[in-house]
């Protein structure tokens, strides 16, 4: 008789056991996220941006909103306003990053909206790799963001990595180093790749226009 009561018993509580188990085991898995970056600057223009430099390059990144759409939202917001354009690299460290974002040009500033909830991720932070500067608290990103020049896999899941670059890293190289730079080289158009928008001038291009006529060649003295 107890060994009978023993194994209903068993019986009993496996039964009821097992519907929890099952319930557990079906629960979705978090997705995964994309680590292949589309170069091709006419994929997903909206998510292309577009620096246009002082050093007279562009640099073009692809920025994954599956990463930190937040962020991404943001960048968006930000460069729509027109807030990067004269902005400065105020700081840039050889071998590590060119840091950007400030309009006050010392790293303490931002933009008027609020800071961002960080969307810190497991993307490695590689060559190219473009993330959101903060303090030293989690939820302080705001306007500024690096570029960065060389591997620095410590900075993973620390900084909000929202995209890479896909084009001109050859320019983001030529940044001004310093902190800041004695010359520092400054965003001089960002803009949207699906807004088409063209590169600005060269100043110095136009300048030398200016300085060289047609009358000035026409009446040289030169042999």
């Amino acid at each position: 008789m107890i060994v009978r009561l023993i194994m209903s018993a068993l019986i009993a509580l496996s039964v009821t056991a097992a519907p929890a188990f099952a319930k557990k085991s079906q629960e979705p898995a978090a997705p995964a996220l994309p680590t292949i970056i589309n170069a091709d600057q006419a994929h997903d223009p909206e998510n292309v941006l577009h620096l246009d430099l002082s050093n007279g390059g562009r640099v073009s990144i692809r920025m994954i909103p599956q990463w930190a759409p937040g962020h991404v939202e943001r960048i968006k917001t930000l460069v729509r306003q027109g807030f990067y354009d004269g902005i400065i690299f105020h700081r840039v460290i050889d071998g590590f990053m060119a840091q950007t974002g400030d309009p006050t040009g010392t790293g303490a500033g931002g933009s008027q909206l609020p800071d961002l909830v960080a969307e810190f991720n497991a993307m490695p932070h590689v060559r190219g790799s473009v993330s959101m500067a903060r303090t030293n608290e989690p939820n302080t990103a705001n306007s500024q963001f690096f570029i960065v020049f060389y591997p620095r896999f410590a900075l993973d899941r620390k900084y909000t990595n929202f995209g890479r670059v896909i084009a001109g890293m050859d320019v983001v190289d030529r940044i001004e180093r310093g902190e800041p730079p004695a010359n520092p080289t400054r965003i001089v158009q960002a803009s949207l790749a699906i807004d088409n928008k063209a590169p600005p001038v060269s100043t110095s291009a136009a300048a030398n226009d200016e300085a060289i006529s047609i009358d000035d060649l026409i009446n040289s003295q030169s042999n």
